[in-house]
């Protein structure tokens, strides 16, 4: 089996420009192609997941991947898959962004020598000159089409700004380099780029008269259809200074009875043997899954050592005992915490258990907050100041644990 066929069997494969092209480039390791992160945080998420482990796989079977920091692109904002602009991000900031997902990137890619590349759209696209790049380009692009992709229909009704309709254009033109600069035949992105991705290769195919190929991987999703990576609206981040092991840990470990399989099969390194085998556990065993799959996320991303203490914190935790150094923690100032202690609905909302009071009320009223071992029935309840003095303990439902302190 070549690892196109893998792809197949693991369920990453969406789209793709020409599927006898590309098996026969990624099959015999002649792939050199890019996967773009524009940079719209200081940390990637779950959510680039899909991504940075198809760069891992296909370099293992011999491919090249360059790895496109999007710096330029940043600073236009993609509008694909959203209901509203992104905010506006200084240049300042974008390349911060940029230096942090590089280090990142390095847990999943070998960016030795002739195994991988890692560019910065920026330093191409911040030097066009807009009367060329309109000559060069624009005349390459039909209006009428670009308004009928998928990226853009959707948000004509609450209004497409023209910042972010010319996006298409730059990750095109970002494609256009590197085929020319670069060698790069192929690139890869989520199934809401497939627009402009093959905007790219169309580009290509006028300008230079040559083939390049888009291959779209599948999106991940639950079994309701949204896109995974968010817990109580937060991102799932992968800096452990904003998600820690233990809450990445707890966040696979939570997930879905009907989405660990499909995660398995498309986030892991397990090999397809050992997955199928794991097709014919007894269902019985669908806590044993959810916690092969934690652990070989944690492992990946934060270390082997991280995802051990992870799980034993998580072990620890349903047990009963409880380990206070692995649980997520909020610290507040002993101003900030009134004499009389903190209301619970408040205190949600600040610790990212609810990400708003109607959220927080609802978990109140249907009994599914507890504090130090007893359930809050009531929303006027608060926490005391001798609770938080000495690490009082907020427990979600059933699975999900965390501890606020006055430092």
């Amino acid at each position: 089996m070549g690892i196109y066929e893998e792809l197949q069997e693991r369920g990453l494969i969406a789209q793709v420009t020409d599927e006898a092209q590309i098996r026969e480039l990624v099959n015999t390791g002649k792939a050199r192609f890019y996967i773009g992160f524009d940079c719209t945080a200081d940390s990637l998420t779950a959510g680039h997941f899909m991504a940075l482990t198809l760069m891992k796989r296909l370099q293992e079977a011999g491919n090249q991947p360059i790895a496109l920091i999007g710096g330029g692109t940043t600073m236009i904002g993609d509008p694909s898959g959203r209901t509203d602009m992104r905010k506006m991000l200084t240049r300042e900031d974008i390349d911060h962004n940029a230096e942090c997902f590089k280090r990142q990137m390095e847990r999943f890619i070998d960016f030795g020598e002739d195994r991988a590349l890692m560019v910065n759209n920026a330093d191409w696209l911040l030097n066009l000159n807009y009367i060329d790049l309109l000559r060069e380009v624009g005349a390459c692009f039909s209006v009428n089409n670009m308004l009928r992709a998928e990226c853009y229909k959707q948000r004509m009704e609450k209004g497409l700004s023209f910042l972010e309709f010319n996006y298409m254009i730059m990750q095109s033109y970002d494609f256009y380099h590197l085929f020319q600069h670069y060698g790069c035949n192929l690139q890869f992105g989520g199934d809401d780029q497939w627009s402009n991705m093959l905007g790219g290769t169309e580009l290509i195919r006028r300008k230079l008269g040559k083939d390049a190929h888009a291959m779209t991987i599948t999106l991940l999703t639950d079994s309701q259809g949204k896109k995974m990576g968010k817990t109580a609206g937060n991102a799932v981040w992968l800096d452990p200074n904003k998600t820690s092991p233990f809450e990445f840990f707890q966040y696979w470990r939570n997930v879905d009875d009907a989405d660990v399989m499909k995660c398995i099969r498309m986030l892991t390194f397990l090999s397809l043997e050992e997955i199928r085998d794991m097709d014919h556990w007894d269902s019985s065993r669908i806590n044993e899954k959810k916690e092969v799959l934690a652990f070989e996320l944690t492992k990946l991303v934060h270390g082997e050592e991280e995802a051990t203490k992870a799980r034993e914190a998580s072990h620890a935790l349903f047990a009963g005992g409880g380990d206070d150094a692995s649980m997520p923690t909020t610290e507040f100032a002993d101003a900030e915490v009134p004499e009389e202690g903190m209301n619970i609905m408040d205190l949600l909302v600040k610790t990212g258990l609810a990400a708003t009071r109607s959220e927080a009320r609802r978990l109140v009223t249907q009994g599914g907050i507890s504090v130090d071992g007893e359930k809050v029935s009531a929303i006027d309840a608060a926490v005391t100041k001798a609770q938080f003095a000495a690490g009082a303990k907020i427990r979600k439902g059933k699975k999900v644990f965390h501890r606020v302190v006055i430092r």
